[in-house]
């Protein structure tokens, strides 16, 4: 095996934050790519590099022996390969995050989004010419804080929402539309709920996820075949349709127009959240033009982009469930519009989909 465990290094250190240090394994094939990556996330205390591993097969008989809160994986590398492997990684690092670091991240769609779908939590190109601005450190890190934080134990962690707090009450009737929106490990999560919701619930559904423009025709192909329904990247006058899954392009939000008849809506206004597309505009509308007809969900992400469009939605009469934090890669988004007293329901993605089937006219469906 190459040297998969990191050897302790004794020099001076900055006082330790008040946080345990995140533990880190860096997988990949390339000896210079794992010491630009180990210089970048040694410079800030709040990571340990627990070990290294220059083959997929060598990460996964090291996981054996480590414990850490992160992977970082190439795609590219001999053997088995990143992708092939990853779900036996994911097995392997229990319960660890894993972020794929590798130039696939943006010239490999198809390879990116099928990682994500199988459990990456998130992706990041490998700096080159003109990517970044200078900014690749900041941004890894930045992403790691986020994963790291979230797989950490419990005592570690900042105090768990009060899980017992009153949710909003769900209205039984059936609903004229589904409103998703998710962000960091939000595809593997997308691919879970429509597994389990049943093929038929009569309702358009639109879908707001964070994602590079590249991966959307890509991620609208492979989220058709997972969800056994067409979905497709929408476009400014397309007509909503029950059970046509929307999906947001990655450069416009994604709204409704209600002025005839349901159609789509793009538009690039800037949001309080900062992001583009961002599930804010998209809740509003639905509020707007369906009331109490719309369900929104808000599935796993960092930040709150959400939380303002949810506090809408519910004004309008409509209803919010969001991701608990157990099966999130990262309990932001969800968590923010449950601490604003918004949401009806807290539950995996799975659980999800049958709450989602109760609300429909056609529950013949619902497992």
């Amino acid at each position: 095996m190459e040297r998969a465990l990191a050897t302790s290094r004794d020099r001076f250190q900055a006082p330790r934050p008040t946080r345990r240090p995140i533990r880190l394994m860096i997988v990949d094939d390339s000896m210079i790519a794992r010491a630009v990556l180990s210089r970048m996330i040694e410079s800030d205390g709040a990571f340990e590099i627990a070990a290294v591993a220059g083959t997929a097969e060598d990460a996964i008989d090291a996981l054996a022996q480590v414990r850490v809160d992160v992977v970082l994986l190439d795609l590219e590398m001999p053997g088995a390969g990143g992708l092939k492997s990853l779900p036996r990684i994911i097995r392997a690092a229990a319960g660890a995050k894993v972020m794929i670091v590798s130039s696939l991240a943006e010239e490999g769609a198809e390879e990116t989004v099928a990682a994500l779908a199988m459990g990456a939590a998130d992706t990041l190109p490998k700096p080159g010419t003109g990517r970044f601005n200078g900014r690749f450190s900041e941004i890894l890190l930045s992403k790691l804080k986020a994963l790291g934080y979230a797989a950490a134990p419990e005592p570690t962690r900042r105090a768990s929402v009060d899980l017992n707090q009153p949710l909003r009450p769900m209205p039984a009737d059936p609903i004229d539309v589904l409103a998703i929106g998710a962000s960091t490990g939000g595809i593997h999560a997308l691919g879970v709920l429509f597994q389990a919701l049943p093929k038929r619930i009569g309702v358009p559904i639109l879908v707001t996820q964070h994602l590079p423009v590249p991966f959307m025709s890509v991620f609208a192909r492979q989220l058709g075949i997972a969800a056994h329904r067409e979905a497709i990247v929408a476009e400014d006058g397309m007509k909503l349709l029950p059970d046509r899954i929307l999906l947001a392009p990655g450069d416009a939000h994604l709204t409704v127009d209600f002025s005839d008849s349901p159609t789509v809506k793009l538009t690039k206004t800037p949001v309080a959240s900062g992001c583009l597309p961002s599930l804010d505009p998209m809740f509003g509308s639905v509020a707007a033009a369906f009331g109490r007809g719309a369900l929104g969900v808000v599935l796993t992400g960092m930040g709150r982009d959400g939380a303002e469009g949810a506090s809408r939605l519910a004004a309008g009469g409509g209803s919010i469930l969001v991701q608990d934090e157990a099966s999130s890669a990262v309990w932001g988004m969800p968590r923010a519009v449950l601490e604003a007293g918004l949401a009806c329901g807290v539950l995996p993605p799975d659980k999800m989909a049958r709450r989602i089937a109760s609300r429909t006219e056609d529950q013949s469906g619902c497992k």
